[in-house]
């Protein structure tokens, strides 16, 4: 059984190409190899431990020669990219289920401060973030946005409709808008309410001060779900990287692999 921070052949196939090229008379020695520093990065987004501590026995450089290239390929933006790659091929398998979506938000601890921070709401105002998420009925990630824990949910809920491109891999237009939105009461809003239809997207919202909608809580469980996977990523558990452009290239990197777990599981034939 494969390890989880190992990259196989079909998934380097995609990655491959994305990545920017090496100027050719960059000073120094010979570089590692990127699958290497790919497997070192995603070593260290699996066990969470410190980049400096990422054991040289396993033949992935060191851990500021994979923060190196983790900084330039999300200046590059291929985990993005990557993630996008993925959605399209998920929705291609019609594995995407744009009957509704889900988001909501969860805080994380913040351990050494950094932009997109703020007082925890929910630990005495330490420092914390708070990933908002939206997902499918299914549970993929669709965007994942980081802000400060104390920033509430409603404030980034428009910006979740709106951040992530159209996905593609159907015939005809590539899709953007699912048929409802589910969302729990942090998201009543009429303005909010009204900026989903405005989007071709039915909101299904409990308003305060009232009954839970039957059935909505069922419903909308995929989105713990895909919180759950996604902190399974124990360096996103707990963030500890000060510069928010580092922290949301592994956030992005960690959905693309959950997309890509889906990938295989969905479309690939079982052996007997």
């Amino acid at each position: 059984m494969s390890r989880p921070w190992d990259v196989d052949d079909q998934l380097w196939e995609l990655i491959e190409p994305l990545l920017p090229p090496w100027p050719r008379k960059a000073p120094g020695p010979r570089p590692v190899p990127d699958r290497q520093c790919l497997q070192g990065i995603l070593f260290v987004l699996h066990t969470g431990i410190g980049w400096e501590d990422l054991p040289q026995e396993l033949g992935f450089g060191s851990g500021m020669t994979c923060w190196r290239r983790l900084h330039r390929w999300t200046e590059a933006g291929v985990f993005d990219q990557l993630h996008q790659i993925l959605l399209s091929k998920l929705n291609a398998a019609n594995r995407i289920d744009w009957s509704r979506a889900a988001m909501d938000g969860s805080h994380i601890d913040a351990k050494k401060g950094g932009a997109g921070t703020g007082p925890s709401p929910v630990n005495r105002g330490k420092p914390g973030s708070k990933h908002h998420l939206i997902c499918d009925g299914n549970g993929t990630p669709i965007y994942v946005l980081t802000s400060g824990a104390n920033v509430p949910d409603i404030s980034r809920a428009i910006d979740l409709l709106d951040c992530y491109p159209p996905i593609a891999g159907r015939p005809g237009r590539p899709r953007r808008r699912f048929d409802v939105l589910l969302a729990d009461k942090g998201y009543s809003s009429e303005a909010f309410r009204q900026a989903c239809r405005e989007r071709g997207t039915e909101p299904i919202i409990a308003k305060p001060k009232t009954p839970h909608i039957k059935g909505l809580g069922k419903l909308r469980y995929v989105v713990e779900q895909t919180f759950a996977l996604l902190h399974q990523f124990r360096r996103l558990a707990v963030r500890w990287e000060r510069r928010l452009d580092i922290h949301d290239g592994l956030v992005s990197l960690a959905c693309a692999m959950i997309c890509w777990r889906r990938l295989i599981k969905w479309t690939q034939p079982r052996s007997c």
